[in-house]
């Protein structure tokens, strides 16, 4: 299958595509679509940035063009489920896009906002809704939307709304919906817990595998340097502050400590904004437009957040707080290295964080690449575990910014550009005692 044509889809959703400039299904779109064209349950697993949005609100848009009928009041003919509201928003704005030339009445629920604008859009019925689960069950509860005339149901990053701890509400709201639908299902990875969840869903289901879940990170140029947790802002200014780094993501695990890195790097002359969950509505779609507008040059997220960031020119990726669930690795380095072009991801690791490096690098199947040779190396951190360390190589020199040079665990590197120095003005010296999630609603 080479091209959107040989898919039959509609003509006006064809002439929407041809608008976009879309010629060339991506695998996750060749592979999903005709069976979804079928009416068949589907189980996705691809990363985001494949193309996978498409890859279903294409054939939805197909079957309401041919099976034409009004949705029932306060109800939606299809319901998409999203982890976040920014998720749900692009979600929205893709059906949008594809269905600009049939009429098409969608809407979009989460938190965050009034739900004033979202129960009217909601009284007439409408043919599409994408919903965040924590909203939507909140307004089914005050009897402003009733789903039991459902004809499709997807779920979209189910292991992300798995991690977040909406399974309870993911079950509460398919409990409400009609046994007789058509089931999707996309995760980014497999792990058991997606696996009964699905088994529990579909039926008879199409599986459509397009990359597992380590082969995206093998396009992305990475590096791991070992820090103590005081000089982490320092280390982080020194690696952000290079011409070659366009925009960037930085993640930590905590809201408040993205705050006060987005705060060091905004006094030392970096452009930068946090972007996690106690943010209003209205500050995250700020920071994100100028974050692809580039007038903000680096968001610094928590993993939750993170989600909706959906920009194909990130050019880094740096880890400030490693995660403590492996899978979260894959996720964060997959913001950069999109639509084909060149990324890097760059962790720092403190002592307390060491055995999480080494349960990532067995999920990734590979050592992530050490760089010794600048300011803050520490061979504490370095060699923190009672374990020992992981060796081997596996970088080599690598283009597009920092580190370069990096020749394995036992070689050397320089982060290109940055300034030498000792402990940063402000760093924070508190250590956690244990990995804390989280609090998740989106």
């Amino acid at each position: 299958m080479t091209s959107f044509a040989d898919l039959n889809l509609a003509e006006p959703i064809q002439r929407a595509l041809v608008e976009e400039g879309y010629t060339t299904p991506t695998p996750i779109q060749a592979g999903a679509i005709p069976h979804l064209l079928q009416g068949r349950d589907l189980l996705g697993l691809a990363q985001t940035g494949t193309g996978k949005t498409a890859a279903f609100a294409l054939p939805i848009l197909d079957y309401l063009l041919r099976n034409p009928r009004r949705a029932p009041a306060k109800g939606a003919r299809v319901l998409v489920l999203a982890p976040t509201r920014e998720l749900a928003a692009q979600i929205d704005d893709s059906f949008k896009t594809y269905g600009r030339h049939m009429k098409l009445r969608h809407a979009v629920i989460f938190g965050g906002v009034g739900q004033g604008r979202q129960v009217e859009a909601m009284r007439n019925g409408v043919d599409v809704l994408t919903a965040a689960p924590g909203r939507l069950l909140d307004l089914i509860g005050q009897g402003f939307i009733d789903l039991s005339g459902l004809e499709i149901l997807v779920l979209d990053e189910a292991d992300r709304m798995l991690d977040m701890g909406f399974i309870r509400d993911i079950r509460k709201i398919v409990a409400l919906l009609p046994e007789k639908r058509q089931t999707l299902l996309f995760s980014a990875t497999m792990p058991v817990t997606i696996e009964d969840l699905a088994a529990s869903l579909l039926r008879d289901p199409a599986r459509v595998e397009v990359t597992p879940p380590a082969s995206t990170v093998d396009r992305i140029r990475q590096a791991v340097m070992f820090v103590e947790s005081e000089n982490k802002k320092a280390a982080t200014l020194m690696l952000v502050d290079n011409p070659k780094v366009v925009r960037a993501v930085v993640f930590t695990l905590m809201k408040h400590e993205a705050n006060k890195v987005a705060e060091f790097l905004n006094k030392n002359g970096i452009t930068a904004e946090a972007l996690h969950g106690n943010k209003s509505q209205g500050a995250r779609e700020r920071a994100m437009s100028g974050f692809r507008g580039g007038s903000i040059r680096v968001l610094v997220a928590t993993d939750i957040a993170a989600r909706g960031i959906d920009v194909d020119d990130v050019t880094h990726v740096f880890n400030y707080d490693l995660p403590n669930v492996p899978e979260s690795y894959v996720h964060r380095i997959g913001r950069t290295a999109r639509a084909g072009r060149e990324g890097w991801a760059v962790s720092l690791c403190d002592p307390e964080q060491r055995a999480w490096l080494r349960d990532i690098e067995k999920t990734i199947g590979k050592p992530v690449t050490v760089v010794t040779d600048h300011p803050y190396h520490s061979e504490a951190a370095q060699f923190s575990t009672l374990r020992p360390p992981v060796l081997g190589g596996g970088g080599g020199r690598g283009r597009g910014g920092p580190p370069r040079n990096g020749s394995g665990h036992n070689g050397h590197g320089r982060p290109s550009g940055g300034r030498p120095g000792g402990r940063s003005p402000g760093g924070n010296s508190q250590r956690r005692n244990g990995p804390r999630r989280e609090p998740a609603r989106a």
